[in-house]
């Protein structure tokens, strides 16, 4: 039988209490010294995921104005009468709102005539379509031209602009019809593009389904 002492009990206690602190040590040195190693990386930056609405159209036929289109269901039709706190040049000025996308696209109809002739017309959409170069990156003039006498332009506008798309509809000789996309966010392209991508959609739509009534 093997009898231990008091003392090689104690030694025994001492040596284990050593061993457990250095092994403690040695871990909060290893942890210390690998912070200074530590890379960290930005995470990148994410946006609310959006639910588009299923894409589904009909069809705008206002008794009042000369022409139709199709429209998406998911959005709704209000009359502009005002232009600048005063009355609209024509009853047709209407405005298509998506209120789950906060997008509007603002529609403005003028009859062509000796005060609001085509030249006019036609420079100041360019213009306004200009304005927003300074924001831009770069603005893509696309013509438009159909066999049932609509022709026009579309302005794609990239960048940090407040309209991102805008367009233009005419028979060059008594219809002239401008539209442009806006917003009501902050203009951040990244966050944006999504929704402008989607609504370029629509606006396509109505540009294809576009005609003069007879």
């Amino acid at each position: 039988m093997i009898y231990r002492s008091n003392n090689f009990n104690f030694f025994m206690r001492c040596s284990r209490a050593l061993f457990i602190h250095a092994i403690t040590s040695l871990y909060f040195v290893f942890l210390v010294s690998s912070c200074d190693n530590i890379i960290y990386t930005p995470k990148p930056r994410t946006y609310p995921r959006v639910n588009f609405p299923q894409k589904s159209y009909q069809a705008y036929t206002n008794g009042d104005c000369p022409f139709t289109f199709n429209f998406p269901k998911y959005a709704h039709i209000e009359r502009d009468s005002l232009f600048f706190e005063e009355k609209a040049p024509s009853d047709c000025w209407f405005n298509i709102i998506v209120p789950d996308l906060n997008a509007v696209i603002y529609c403005s109809y003028y009859h062509i005539d000796k005060k609001n002739n085509f030249e006019k017309l036609n420079n100041d959409a360019f213009s306004l379509a200009g304005k927003h170069t300074t924001k831009a990156d770069f603005i893509d003039q696309l013509p438009i031209k159909k066999p049932n006498k609509v022709s026009g332009y579309v302005f794609n506008i990239e960048g940090p602009a407040a309209s991102p798309f805008q367009f233009y509809l005419t028979d060059s000789t008594h219809h002239f019809l401008r539209g442009a996309l806006y917003f009501k966010s902050e203009a951040k392209p990244d966050s944006l593009k999504p929704l402008i991508e989607f609504m370029k959609t629509d606006i396509i739509e109505m540009i294809n389904t576009f005609a003069w009534k007879k």
